[in-house]
């Protein structure tokens, strides 16, 4: 097992303080590995001045590294920077995968597994991690196999949800791993891109009230045309009103001839 750790911003400190960040980050990393009843002496480590990278022994547990001594590092850190400067604080990225490494390489160590444990600790992902959480100490980066392998099964505790997954592209390397970040929810941010800002909604106008409108009236229904009516008295047809009778007067057409009775 491979664990790889950085520091944040060490180039930029004085001589002074870096002679002191590489103090505190000994003591710390020698805290946290016995707090988690780990052995420090048994780690194969090179050293680079702002952290290091470690070869663990084969039994050693995977889910006690990242479940205890990742959180536990977390915490003393905290404690020690509580007290110390922003400039002098220390902040640090952990990297941790899995794989055959050469322990007897003549300056080094190989391995595909050592290139690849590297690459995750330069992702950027990684780095904007530690500026995503300002009030973090630690962030971690987990290779695609530790995740599988222990991560994603919840096994003491942890919790997958709150690992987000990221797209590494280092140098040859372009892999995807999973970005960690004790007591706090990694897996909230979209790492990729950056968040837009959701834009103010702007107030709608109140719409003027309308006037009742009356219902409009049906118009009368038309009356029909009086259809004229057709009388036949005696072989004399009227079409219209008709007076029939002495003295009386037709109104209207009559055809046929008229005595003037009703009786022909």
């Amino acid at each position: 097992m491979l664990v790889a750790v950085d520091m944040e911003r060490y180039s930029p400190r004085d001589n002074l303080r870096q002679y002191r960040a590489q103090q505190l980050f000994r003591e710390v990393m020698a805290e946290a590995v016995a707090s988690v009843g780990l052995e420090r002496a048994s780690w194969t480590t090179q050293q680079s001045g702002d952290g290091e990278l470690a070869i663990l022994p084969a039994d050693t547990s995977e889910l006690t590294v990242v479940a205890d001594f990742v959180p536990a590092l977390d915490r003393i850190l905290r404690e020690h920077n509580r007290n110390l400067l922003p400039g002098a604080k220390v902040r640090l990225r952990v990297a941790i995968h899995q794989g055959l490494v050469h322990l007897t390489g003549a300056n080094g160590f190989p391995g595909e597994a050592v290139v690849e444990v590297c690459r995750l600790l330069d992702a950027e992902p990684l780095r904007q991690a530690l500026s995503a959480f300002p009030a973090a100490s630690v962030a971690l980066i987990v290779s695609r196999s530790i995740f599988d392998d222990v991560v994603r099964h919840g096994y003491h505790g942890l919790r997958p949800e709150r690992f987000a997954q990221v797209r590494v592209a280092v140098k040859q390397l372009a892999t995807t791993a999973w970005i960690s970040v004790p007591d706090e929810d990694a897996g909230a941010i979209a790492w990729d891109a950056p968040v837009a800002p959701v834009a103010p909604v702007a107030p709608v106008a109140p719409v003027a009230p309308v006037a009742p409108v009356a219902p409009e009236k049906e118009p009368p229904p038309a009356k029909p045309d009086p259809v004229p009516a057709t009388y036949q008295i005696s072989g004399v047809t009227t079409h219209g009103p008709a007076v029939f009778g002495p003295g009386g007067t037709a109104i209207g057409s009559v055809h046929g001839p008229w005595n003037g009775r009703g009786d022909q």
